[in-house]
């Protein structure tokens, strides 16, 4: 099971151009397509260890810089700008990969955007990694309507340290908190790709012959 040679893809959207960068075997399972926070980028910890969990088990795994911070901005801004954005841009993904099952995610802010456009995008499930249920310390502010709007299965993994708190069991397909882990799954990032990689393995279907 080799591994394709990295590529990397400029794509362009309504609101400016995104950078996907591609990883996977020669003969992948589904496409993944995940994203980063609202503060950070697609070398994030937990980024990378989703994706070296998943190619092996046949994930197309496309890692994409929004562009927001492809022009140098700080801050997402628009949330509307930001979801047509991502769905131009995995609309651009799936033309490339037209047979092959679309599962989106991302962390953070990222896994907002994630569960707001997985019907519009067309996606059949969602990776949610550290949700920001609320802004730290405002627990009345919750997000959880996100979660439950997505309209299909969404994976949630969260440290149980999270100021951002942690998504209710029952707003999702399946929850996973891992003990002493913050927002940025700075102790062992690797358990998130293994509990991503597990999740995804038992739903795929098999890699095609």
């Amino acid at each position: 099971m080799s591994l394709r040679q990295a590529a990397t893809l400029e794509i362009p959207t309504p609101h400016g151009p995104a950078v996907a960068e591609i990883d996977g075997i020669a003969r992948p399972r589904f496409l993944l397509v995940l994203t980063h926070g609202a503060g950070g980028g697609v070398e994030a910890p937990d980024l990378l260890a989703v994706r070296d969990a998943v190619t092996p088990i046949g994930g197309l795994v496309a890692r994409v810089t929004q562009p927001f911070r492809v022009r140098g901005a700080r801050a997402p801004g628009s949330a509307v700008k930001q979801d047509e954005a991502w769905t131009a841009l995995v609309a651009a993904l799936r033309a490339r990969h037209p047979d092959l099952p679309l599962v989106q995610g991302g962390r953070s802010n990222g896994a907002r955007v994630a569960c707001r456009t997985a019907r519009q995008a067309g996606a059949g499930a969602v990776v949610a990694l550290a949700f920001p249920l609320h802004p730290p310390g405002k627990p009345e502010r919750s997000r959880a309507g996100e979660l439950r709007a997505a309209g299909v299965d969404v994976l949630a993994v969260s440290g149980d340290r999270d100021p951002f708190g942690v998504p209710e069991a029952a707003d999702t397909a399946r929850l996973v908190v891992l003990p002493g882990e913050g927002h940025e799954f700075k102790k062992d990032p690797g358990r998130v790709g293994e509990a991503v990689a597990e999740w995804l393995g038992a739903r795929m279907p098999p890699a095609p012959v």
